[in-house]
């Protein structure tokens, strides 16, 4: 794997991202501000005249309404994601704490944090990347971990509860392996920035809930004002802003998945090269699809944090709007025949090599994602790779 290359990589998604937020604060800051309006018209009572259209009443609202609400909208949005930024600029240690992490010490007497010290220290030497700190998310049943921070000097592993008990030590070597490509590949810090980034899109969902959770239980603004429209209109506005969150929310998703999704696909093969046991991911993720809690996680973060974690941590009730989480896959049927692959003659990997790269190639076009996964299929496989692969300019790589 080449770190350059993985860098360039994580550049591009972090325009990607800029971009797709970007779309995001334009498309919070329209739904707001027809919130905003339709507010104007209930407050003012403005008559609703004889056969006019939504969205002809909408224009009767004064601009300065709309400007005012689209300029208090984004400043909220963008502070908000600013001051997440800052809060975790510390690196990987301050989000291990901010779920609620324990960091792991050299003299545990916990057996299983014994053995996930040792499995962490062994693919630091597989992956050639210096020790990261450990911690533990202990109220966490749920299989699950992620990988945090700017760079490998506060770099730091996190594992739920679940994890340590429910996975056996080849298996946890496939989870700790995939955690160690977001360190060594350069994406772990984009996936940190995201989590402030996003921050501010889902907050004004936030506002939201907060006002229909106060309207009803402030009893000094019931005495104070006896109006029941004006009671009646915080609650609708409060439940339209708390609707106004779910296109952040879809935003957020949408986000996570364009630029999360190629480096999780990564991770997971650079797993293999790392272990050279495809049996222990392909055996964890099974776990993750047998157990009952599955890898849900229960903590506040969740939400924010989903792109980070090893699995699925999070229910997404828009099936529409999720990729299909890797552990509804037969991993019994991939596991056993990766494993037949390789006990084959060399003969025929090199075959399934260069036919894996005329699929590839089919299209005239070899993306950089392609190319590096062919690099690892080759690795798993112990088989060279076509002499195009390795001797392609990464310039000439399509994006």
């Amino acid at each position: 794997m080449d770190f350059f290359k993985n860098q360039d990589l994580a550049r591009r998604n972090t325009r990607v991202m800029m971009v797709l937020y970007l779309i995001a604060v334009a498309g919070v800051v329209m739904a707001t501000d027809v919130v905003i309006a339709a507010a104007y018209l209930y407050v003012a009572e403005v008559p609703w005249r004889p056969g006019a259209s939504p969205l002809a009443m909408l224009r009767t609202v004064p601009q300065g309404i709309y400007l005012a609400g689209a300029i208090g909208t984004a400043v909220v949005i963008l502070s908000v994601s600013l001051k997440q930024m800052l809060a975790l600029r510390e690196g990987g240690s301050v989000v291990a704490e901010m779920v609620g992490a324990r960091e792991l010490s050299r003299g545990t007497l916990d057996p299983l944090e014994k053995r996930l010290l040792n499995v962490v220290e062994e693919m630091a030497i597989a992956s050639g990347v210096r020790v990261p700190r450990v911690y533990v998310m202990d109220n966490e049943a749920g299989i699950n971990a992620f990988a945090a921070g700017y760079d490998v000097s506060n770099a730091v592993i996190a594992v739920t509860r679940g994890t340590l008990e429910t996975l056996s030590r080849d298996e946890l070597q496939g989870v700790i392996g995939h955690e160690f490509s977001h360190i060594l590949n350069g994406d772990m810090w984009l996936n940190i920035k995201m989590i402030g980034v996003l921050a501010g899109i889902v907050y004004i969902g936030g506002i939201g809930s907060y006002m229909m959770r106060n309207d009803r239980s402030d009893d000094r603004d019931s005495r104070s004002n006896n109006d029941p429209r004006a009671a009646i209109a915080r609650l609708l506005f409060g439940l339209a802003l708390f609707l106004v969150g779910y296109v952040g929310t879809f935003f957020a998703r949408l986000i996570k998945a364009a630029v999360s999704r190629q480096r999780e696909f990564l991770a997971d093969a650079s797993s293999v090269q790392f272990t050279r046991n495809p049996a222990g991911i392909a055996g964890a993720l099974d776990q993750i699809r047998t157990v009952s809690r599955g890898a849900l996680i229960s903590n506040r973060y969740a939400e924010d944090m989903s792109h980070m974690y090893f699995s699925q941590g999070i229910s997404v009730w828009m099936s529409g709007a999720r990729l299909i989480p890797k552990s509804e896959f037969s991993l019994d049927a991939a596991g056993a025949a990766l494993a037949n692959l390789m006990s084959v003659a060399p003969l025929a990997k090199a075959i399934l090599v260069k036919a894996l790269f005329a699929v590839v190639s089919a299209d005239g076009t070899i993306r950089l994602m392609e190319a590096e996964l062919m690099r690892l299929i080759g690795a798993v496989l112990e088989c060279p790779l076509p002499p195009l692969i390795e001797e392609i300019d990464p310039a000439t790589l399509a994006a």
